[in-house]
């Protein structure tokens, strides 16, 4: 076994794949890597030399220690975002490819008996099979490409070197494939889309600041565990609601807070 090597790593996969014909999706593979080589020699990087392990849909590629991460994110990505949106012009939906692009950076073996092996390869491909990024294309219908970043991607290259994708363009997201014990941050930007109305449709946005969301009115009913008794603005809290060290947090009279053993403050 030789000793793993610190790689760039990307993972692609094409929208909506197994929804076409069989003929359909041989011109799709075909185009899938006839746009993919494009992109990369405009921006002056040789896919001949790339380790790629090849799925029907996308791919994974492990790339040469040599190539520079802000020329991928910054500069082959939107590349390949533009070709992509020139080759849709003139396509109908089914002959279309649109593309979710994963960026990691890790420890991989390149000797594996059958693929890559390595967590940085589990991680991009997670990544890459995200419910947000995958809806985010979906809700584009005219972009070329949806790129998610790791956090590291994210801080040591996006923020420090952007070239042409911007910082501010990309949304933090949480990554989450329960059934694979994975939840992880990553960061989503659809190239050359406003993405800043956008939010996942089955995720809630950790909050940004501003006021703390208001507490459920259970109208005088014992609420759920830790919320106490509430009657209109009054909620009393303590052991069991009642007895030694109760607290009762409201307005009475004018603003009155009462404590236990009887307190007020």
């Amino acid at each position: 076994m030789r000793h793993p090597e610190r790689r760039l790593l990307i993972s692609v996969d094409m929208e909506r794949y197994s929804r076409r014909s069989n003929l359909q999706q041989y011109e799709a593979q075909q185009n899938f890597h006839t746009l993919l080589r494009a992109a990369a020699a405009d921006v002056g990087l040789d896919r001949v030399a790339w380790s790629t392990q090849q799925a029907g849909d996308g791919e994974l590629a492990i790339l040469p220690r040599d190539v520079s991460e802000s020329r991928v994110i910054g500069r082959f990505v939107p590349e390949l975002n533009r070709q992509l949106r020139a080759f849709n012009s003139s396509r109908t939906a089914a002959g279309q490819v649109r593309l979710r692009v994963a960026v990691h950076q890790g420890l991989v073996h390149l000797d594996g008996a059958n693929g890559f092996p390595g967590h940085a390869v589990v991680h991009v491909c997670r990544l890459c099979d995200a419910a947000p990024v995958r809806q985010a294309l979906a809700a584009f219908p005219e972009a070329g490409v949806a790129l998610v970043v790791s956090t590291e991607m994210y801080r040591d290259v996006v923020r420090e070197y952007p070239e042409e994708l911007r910082p501010e363009r990309f949304r933090r997201i949480e990554v989450e494939h329960p059934e694979k014990e994975f939840r992880e941050p990553a960061w989503l930007c659809v190239i050359d889309e406003d993405m800043s109305s956008w939010s996942p449709p089955d995720q809630t946005s950790a909050p940004t600041g501003g006021p703390p969301p208001a507490e459920p009115d259970t109208g005088g009913r014992a609420g759920a565990a830790g919320t106490g008794i509430r009657t209109g603005d009054i909620r009393v809290q303590g052991q069991n609601a009642i007895g030694p060290h109760a607290t009762a947090i409201g307005s009475v009279g004018r603003d009155a807070v009462f404590g236990g053993e009887g307190s007020s403050r």
